[in-house]
């Protein structure tokens, strides 16, 4: 740490003449002391443990997550269909599935009994009757002759399929390729794209299937493509000016909290003028965050929700299709690297600025731990590039992971924090609990795990308990029930050395909205 700013400070106020004493030159050595002093002046070096943030999530605002606000949605044309959504289809003739044989690589076959990966295609929305669809190896249905394959990786070469409903109400469709001619299940071995005429919906006919809809994506990428560039940037402005206001901030402030936990995706860095399809204006939202933060005497936490290629394939990370692609380069590592390096520099200088999560949730085993250590150590230079007093946080990977196994890399960094979530629904554990057991899980599973990585003397690396939410798979709780259930919480997540946020502040489903759980006393902070 000390080696850090030494060096840091020894190349800001290199004099390069001996007697060269400009106020310039003496004004950065100023400034570099200050900031030198400001990060010593903690016990021994150590961050002070009296401040802990009780913070809220603006989860649903600058990253979008349709289960949040379904009604963004409403006004997509054909919003069943949408990026990522899996389909399968079943032949009327053969009465078999359509499927990718061997998940991918060869021909499509339409033999299967039973669906499931294979048997289901992601789509790729190009209007909103024409997609690409995606296998379950991640190639790309095509054509070769009239033969119907998934061998390529590359969606530019692959064909395109107009999906021809038989009406609004009815679940059977026809799947028109891109040379003019309709797929059909010649047999349950052959699939092939050569009918060029059809009439009547009969059960006779091969080019008939009945889709089901298997999976959906409701998230950013969802959202933008599904308007299309021209209504999407207004409905998106609405959306942001409408979701968040001042006015949250100071009703945050008002109910003793004192920080936000904010999610951006990684577009962000590009606003005005995003890649295609995210659109322009949440870096100006983001903007009136910290200027109301500071108003009102809140600190931000910027969680980096979304990685260009996605670190989790879920609809909060931007994902188009639920494929987990960041990482596998080194160009969207760089890409991300930008993105943290952005921010940095743009609000290092606010008084709200407390902290960076660089990665929110990555998903093992895609994510390694080997890329993610690569890039939590350049994340955390270009977040000290220009901040020594921010806080760095490292968010703990989901999925079958060691709960220490960033501790090594962060106990080398300066004011390092790791993140964990802890939810009592997603864990079939949960299922058969009743509201004592969930409380008392609390007090003694959740304050053992808690033990087990937090670091004695306010040593790094701090802990945040970054998502909780007062909900439970309890049914027919009482309004008694979830106080003592969200009381029990803030005791245990209270005594993580960084501190905890709820998520989050507003949300479709009145349990996750903690606005409504404040305001309706089911929770008292």
């Amino acid at each position: 740490m000390y080696k850090y700013l030494a060096e840091s400070l020894g190349r800001e106020t290199k004099i390069t003449h001996p007697n060269m004493t400009t106020c310039v030159n003496l004004k950065i050595w100023l400034l570099n002391l200050l900031t030198l002093s400001t990060v010593l002046s903690f016990s021994n070096g150590k961050p002070s443990t009296k401040f802990r943030v009780k913070a809220v999530n603006l989860g649903g605002w600058l990253v979008t997550e349709g289960w949040m606000k379904p009604s963004l949605f409403d006004g997509i044309p054909n919003k069943d269909f949408l990026d990522g959504t899996g389909v399968q289809f079943k032949s009327v003739t053969t009465g078999k599935y359509l499927c990718a044989e061997s998940g991918g690589g060869t021909i499509l076959v339409a033999n299967r009994t039973v669906a499931s990966g294979w048997e289901t295609f992601r789509l790729w929305r190009i209007n909103e009757n024409t997609f690409r669809l995606r296998v379950f190896n991640k190639q790309f249905v095509g054509l070769d002759g009239v033969k119907v394959v998934a061998v390529s990786n590359d969606s530019i070469a692959s064909a395109t399929f107009h999906i021809v409903k038989e009406s609004e109400s009815s679940s059977r469709v026809r799947l028109k390729a891109c040379n003019g001619y309709f797929l059909q299940a010649k047999s349950e071995e052959v699939v092939t794209a050569d009918v060029s005429k059809v009439s009547a919906w009969e059960d006779d006919d091969p080019t008939i299937f009945v889709i089901t809809i298997a999976a959906r994506l409701q998230g950013e990428f969802q959202v933008t493509n599904g308007y299309g560039p021209t209504k999407a940037p207004q409905v998106m402005k609405d959306h942001w000016s409408t979701f968040i206001v001042e006015n949250d901030f100071k009703f945050m402030r008002s109910k003793g909290l004192n920080g936000a936990r904010i999610p951006v995706g990684w577009w962000i860095a590009s606003d005005p003028a995003p890649p295609w399809p995210y659109v322009g204006g949440s870096l100006h939202a983001l903007d009136n965050a910290f200027f109301w933060a500071q108003k009102y005497g809140l600190k931000i936490i910027i969680d980096l929700h979304a990685a260009p290629g996605s670190q989790n394939g879920f609809q909060h990370s931007g994902s188009r299709d639920g494929s987990l692609e960041w990482g596998t380069t080194d160009e969207s590592i760089n890409q991300t690297i930008y993105v943290i390096d952005f921010l940095s520099a743009r609000y290092a200088k606010n008084p709200s600025f407390y902290a960076v999560e660089l990665l929110n949730e990555p998903l093992s085993p895609g994510v390694t731990i080997e890329m993610l250590n690569k890039y939590y150590k350049a994340g955390y230079e270009a977040v000290r590039r220009h901040s020594c007093t921010a806080y760095v946080i490292l968010s703990s990977r989901l999925g079958p992971s060691d709960s220490k196994e960033l501790f090594p890399l962060a106990n080398d960094m300066m004011r390092s924090v790791i993140d964990v979530h802890y939810y009592n629904i997603f864990d079939d554990v949960f299922e058969n609990m009743n509201a004592q057991q969930n409380i008392d899980f609390i007090y003694t599973n959740r304050s053992s795990q808690l033990n087990n990585i937090t670091i004695s003397n306010g040593n790094v690396p701090l802990i945040f308990v970054g998502e909780w939410v007062a909900d439970w798979r309890v049914k027919n709780a009482t309004k008694e029930d979830f106080q003592r259930f969200s009381k029990a919480q803030i005791d245990v997540y209270g005594r993580a050395t960084f501190g905890w946020a709820y998520w989050a502040l507003k949300n479709a489903n009145k349990f996750w909205n903690l606005e409504w759980m404040i305001n309706n006393g089911y929770v008292k902070i």
